[in-house]
């Protein structure tokens, strides 16, 4: 499985609920076409994190690279269902940092 992580803080911290209503819809939506496997939600706890992770992390899993390929050509067409999905939480977040991890030792390893 592969781990593809985002990071991220919010324009309007009043808006918390709204913004994971939006990924909530967004990544479901990539789920349910099946580019992605799963997907969670999670907000730093007591502000214990370092501080330029931001406050708000989303893990989406992905069988192979493959399919996070296929879901960012979707995403990258910016038109239609997933536009107006995605708009909402492109716009909300500010901070962004990425990461991709996959689980190990994995099939791919030989040694």
């Amino acid at each position: 499985m592969n781990y593809y992580h985002i990071w991220c803080d919010l324009r309007d911290t009043s808006r918390d609920l709204e913004f994971c209503r939006a990924v909530d819809a967004y990544l479901g939506h990539l789920q349910q076409l099946g580019h992605i496997e799963s997907f969670s939600v999670t907000r730093r706890k007591f502000g214990f994190s370092p501080v330029e992770l931001g406050d708000f992390h989303i893990t989406i899993q992905v069988r192979d690279l493959g399919k996070l390929d296929d879901a960012f050509r979707l995403v990258a067409g910016r038109t239609g269902e997933v536009e107006r999905l995605h708009g909402p939480v492109w716009g909300a977040a500010i901070n962004t940092k990425t990461a991709l991890y996959r689980d190990f030792p994995d099939k791919e390893r030989t040694g």
